[in-house]
């Protein structure tokens, strides 16, 4: 078992040196005012921004790390494409001296990330890095942290986000973790146990044991809680595990089966569904008073429901209408109106943060798809197709869905990502088989 990672905020984990590298040169005014180079959620034609991350000096082991990690970061982004370090003209002997433009430019540079990592004489990590904008000749980002060397990934994930977002405008993702159920054993015999890591798969920690079975984790909003289904000896029920206390307790005493949980936006209420006999519906529980609201009243299976970002409406599946199909209706209930009307049956829908797309799963001559459609059931898009995909789970920043893919036999689930736009798709290593990925929010 890998080390526990650190639960901190930034806030916490992180103290920020000074106003931040940038004021140290200073910013050109047109690059100052500025606030994305790269619109990435235009259509049409694309292009990867390439950016040069050149090997950070300082501590040979830290800035190996730093420079490997924020590396690996860019590749799996999507919108930023690293330069490979061999087709590099200029070896960079100090991070603080402007990069020679010309030398970069002539391998089609955009960007060029330098920095160093060292540790101060208290035994704390000292980590910065600037960027600098090749056409315009000049610095455009930069910052210092100082933190515990345990938290030295998270300050590349950060410094990686710091970029991300200054070049895009976007809030970035790789300061984020991922929960997920780690499948080990045979086909019949399989363990399913929780698990949390980063988005890129380093400090695995498993939450449960193993002892019941458990699928649908989901991660709460606002604190280190996470909501799951396990199947024990009595009827399965939702759960709630605090993360860091390892604290776990039952949502609600319902008679029957409860499944499909999720938070609200504000981490204030849980929304689930509960079988009684051959129907299912939703129902709410404020985690506060710990008094329940049914939301549904059908004869029909309503199942996978999830919040607006807003908390006003929450869309779910149901086969009231002969098969399954996505709806969405006011969070405090009421009557529901389809919004999926393409062939084949869809489910599992979730909203995304920005609350502009519902990605959902799509099942169609054998074939399982992961899509996304406008929150009106408009723009229908599918980003990858085959057998078998499900569980779609957003980034907080909207730009990315992570999946599970089970091509059946003796094999086993693994977990993939894609962005928005289905440009590219990248596994996301897990030390076994993986799936139900329930992405974190930012860890601000």
């Amino acid at each position: 078992m890998n080390e526990k990672p650190s639960l901190l905020t930034r806030r916490s984990a992180i103290v920020l040196a000074g106003a931040g590298l940038a004021a140290g040169l200073g910013l050109s005014p047109a690059s100052a005012q500025q606030d994305r180079y790269l619109d990435v959620r235009r259509s049409g034609e694309f292009q990867p921004i390439p950016i040069a991350v050149t090997a950070f000096a300082g501590d040979a082991a830290a800035s190996a790390q730093l420079t490997g990690i924020v590396t690996n970061n860019f590749k799996r982004s999507v919108f930023l494409s690293p330069i490979d370090p061999k087709t590099f003209v200029e070896q960079i002997a100090n991070p603080d001296q402007p990069p020679r433009m010309e030398a970069w430019r002539a391998i089609n540079a955009q960007f060029v990330v330098t920095g160093r990592a060292s540790r101060s004489p208290d035994g704390r990590l000292q980590a910065e890095f600037r960027l600098w904008d090749v056409a315009l000749g000049g610095q455009v980002a930069g910052q210092q942290y100082v933190t515990d060397p345990n938290n030295s990934r998270r300050i590349a994930h950060i410094v990686s986000d710091a970029i991300f977002s200054r070049i895009t405008g976007e809030q970035g993702f790789f300061d984020t973790r991922v929960v997920f159920v780690d499948e080990t054993g045979s086909k019949e015999n399989r363990r399913k146990r929780l698990a949390i890591m980063d988005q890129d798969g380093a400090n695995v920690r498993y939450l449960t044991r193993g002892d019941d079975l458990v699928v649908t984790p989901r991660f709460s909003p606002s604190s280190q809680d996470v909501t799951y289904m396990s199947f024990g000896v009595s009827d399965p029920k939702v759960l709630l595990l605090n993360i860091e206390t390892g604290q776990r307790e039952v949502v609600g005493n319902f008679p029957g089966m409860t499944f499909s949980p999720r938070f609200s936006p504000d981490g204030q209420k849980i929304i689930m569904s509960l079988a009684q006999g051959a129907t299912s519906n939703l129902y709410s529980m404020d985690l506060r008073s710990r008094t329940t609201t049914r939301l549904s009243d059908s004869s029909a299976i309503d199942t996978s429901p999830c919040y607006s970002p807003d908390g006003t409406q929450i869309v779910f599946e149901s086969d009231r209408g002969g098969s399954q199909q996505i709806y969405v209706m006011s969070a405090s209930g009421g009557s529901p109106h389809r919004i999926s009307f393409g062939e084949g049956r869809y489910s599992t829908p979730v909203w995304s943060p920005k609350g502009d797309f519902i990605a959902f799963t799509k099942q169609k001559s054998g074939n399982f798809a992961i899509g996304v459609m406008r929150a009106d059931g408009s723009g229908e898009r599918i980003l990858t197709e085959g057998y078998h995909n499900e569980g779609p789970t957003w980034a907080p920043n909207g730009l990315y869905l992570m999946f599970f893919r089970d091509p059946g036999g003796q094999s086993g689930a693994k977990i993939f990502m894609v962005d928005v736009f289905g440009r590219s798709e990248f596994p996301v290593p897990t030390p076994s088989f993986g799936s139900d990925p329930a992405w974190s929010p930012l860890l601000n």
